[in-house]
């Protein structure tokens, strides 16, 4: 059976097993569970779909960098991520004010990078300014 094959047998089974499941597993389980797909995740993340493809069929694995942004997006722990240990996500939609916590999850996040990036900025102005003074 081919990997395709047996990626697409494993996400048609309702019965998901989380003793069983590899990380491909769970990040498809935790995405579908938000009702996002591929492109609309990836698309959050800033990634290529293709590179979701390859992490959802274990073909490789995200940095940790974007692996802490994912769970925070999945709203699952980084521990049932990558060990399945711990609460799933339900598959029943997400409760309103789970939803508002993502949001502000990812606000926070945001706003974090933003001041990094910013204190980023400054030291390379003051670095170029140096030079060309």
């Amino acid at each position: 059976m081919t990997l395709e094959a047996e990626t697409a047998a494993r996400s048609s089974s309702d019965d998901f097993s989380d003793e069983t499941s590899t990380f491909g597993d769970r990040l498809a389980h935790a995405r579908e569970a938000l009702g996002l797909d591929q492109a609309q995740l990836a698309h959050r993340l800033g990634i290529k779909a293709q590179t979701l493809r390859n992490w959802e069929e274990d073909r490789s694995e995200p940095r940790a960098n974007k692996l802490q942004f994912l769970a925070g997006l999945l709203n699952v722990s980084m521990i049932w991520l990558l060990t399945g240990r711990g609460e799933a996500p339900q598959a029943a939609g997400v409760p309103a004010d789970l939803a508002g916590e993502a949001c502000l999850a990812d606000l926070r996040r945001l706003r974090a990078d933003h001041i990094h990036l910013a204190e980023q900025m400054a030291r390379l102005e003051k670095r170029m300014r140096a030079i060309l003074a």
